[in-house]
């Protein structure tokens, strides 16, 4: 017997499944969140801000902002489900619950599923690597200070 969900008009039973809501980040305040409070990361393909999440209970959840420099509406809205289908592959490798902002660069947009696949995995590696410090050593003044009060 089939259920209500299987007759409904443009049901499709071999479709993959969704990604389900609370994965996703839907409203100004989160994403506000995470772009202030995140860490960049950029790729050739994307750039994308991620916050861990402070409770590791939930999802990884995703957010994605796609400008019309991309392209027409069929285009950010195809980069939008493969950029989410590879989400949906990634998130269950993921160590800790994190937060992900991700906006494509229009100059190297990821046309296959591969490419925004391993572009995304790219991304996690470099953030789960921890931030790159430039010179390998602790921050010092490019002048040192003058000596005395600096009142010349």
């Amino acid at each position: 017997m089939r259920s209500a969900a299987d007759s409904a008009p443009g049901a499709d039973p071999d479709a993959a499944p969704r990604l389900p809501k609370q994965a996703r980040l839907r409203c100004k305040p989160e994403f506000d969140r995470v772009f202030q409070n995140g860490r960049k990361v950029v790729d050739r393909h994307l750039v994308a801000w991620i916050l861990p999440l402070a409770h590791t209970s939930g999802p990884s959840r995703i957010g994605l902002v796609v400008s019309r420099k991309v392209g027409n509406a069929v285009v950010r809205n195809r980069t939008k489900r493969l950029l989410r289908e590879a989400f949906r592959h990634l998130a269950p490798g993921i160590p800790h619950p994190v937060e992900i902002v991700i906006v494509p660069r229009p100059a190297g947009l990821p046309t296959k599923a591969t490419e925004a696949r391993s572009s995304l995995r790219h991304l996690l590696s470099v953030y789960a690597r921890g931030p790159r410090r430039k010179g390998g050593s602790p921050r010092t003044p490019a002048r040192p200070e003058p000596p005395g009060d600096g009142r010349g």
